[in-house]
């Protein structure tokens, strides 16, 4: 699905372990891989500055990602002087990233708010998709795990689909991610609706469910024209839980989502779904930012 991939760490992420298994993001598709290290500024003093000592251990610290690069493949080291939030869209601009790797721990809402995320504000403010990682998974896999992992960042994807606005743009992102990469990872989809038991209490729950079928029935058909394997699933309940429980249930490799809120409002703590399946989910979350075209 993605081509040019920034990898984005703090050293306290797991995320700094990618540098070793650079062949194994060749293995997915990625052609060209930017290792990006935001180096704080020196503040003692009255003028912040460049601390060249801690850039220079950075840069040696994420070498290890140019030892054993496969055919074909591009790997760069960023260590800017900055804010992560500030210099990430720099770098996914510079290189033209397809998709940004980002760490984001389990927090919430009320965490968040106090403590900030970097994670949140690039899902806010970004225009390339982020693939969203758990800093407590990475850091506990094996050697062994971590390089299927990374050879199948984008196989199988969970897509929660309710007909609206933001489902459609779904949909259509990961099929123009799909078509424009000659080396496509993605290989399977479910498609997922839930209708809330508090939902439209003047329809039938029949009614209910067999407009959700036929929802997802008409994205199975474009997917399927990818030549994607893609199974369908209706359920009632929390969506939440409901999503979360399938992301169990089914050999996943991501859940994919997009948002008609999240990265238009001021303040990103408002209670959307894709905002909460982010602070949420222990499985990979890949987000599509609204409007990105």
């Amino acid at each position: 699905m993605f081509q040019r991939c920034l990898i984005c760490t703090d050293f306290s992420d797991g995320l700094y372990r990618l540098v070793e298994f650079v062949p194994s993001l060749a293995a997915s598709g990625i052609k060209q891989i930017i290792f990006l290290y935001c180096v704080p500024l020196w503040e003692e003093g009255e003028i912040p500055r460049i601390d060249e000592e801690a850039t220079a251990a950075a840069r040696d610290r994420l070498q290890v990602a140019i030892e054993n690069i496969p055919e074909g493949v591009e790997v760069f080291i960023e260590t800017p002087s900055g804010r992560p939030v500030d210099q990430i869209p720099k770098a996914a601009k510079q290189y033209q990233a397809d998709i940004i790797l980002t760490g984001m721990p389990i927090r919430s809402l009320l965490q968040e708010k106090l403590f900030g995320s970097t994670t949140a504000a690039l899902a806010r403010e970004a225009k390339t998709p982020l693939l969203i990682l758990r800093p407590q998974l990475l850091s506990t896999y094996t050697c062994e795990e971590l390089d299927l992992r990374c050879r199948h960042l984008f196989q199988y994807l969970l897509i929660p689909h309710n007909g609206s606005h933001a489902s459609q743009y779904l949909v259509e992102q990961i099929t123009k991610s799909v078509k424009t990469t000659a080396d496509n990872a993605l290989q399977q989809c479910t498609l997922i609706s839930v209708v809330s038991e508090g939902g439209r209490r003047e329809l039938n729950k029949d009614i209910q469910l067999q407009e959700a079928q036929s929802q997802i029935d008409q994205a199975k058909v474009e997917l399927e024209q990818l030549g994607l394997q893609v199974d369908t699933q209706v359920k009632t309940g929390n969506p939440y839980t409901e999503i979360l429980d399938a992301a169990m249930v089914f050999d996943i490799s991501a859940i994919a989502i997009s948002s008609d809120h999240l990265g238009k409002l001021i303040e990103w703590p408002v209670r959307s779904f894709a905002g909460e399946l982010m602070r949420r989910s222990w499985h990979p979350v890949l987000f599509f930012p609204p409007g990105q075209d």
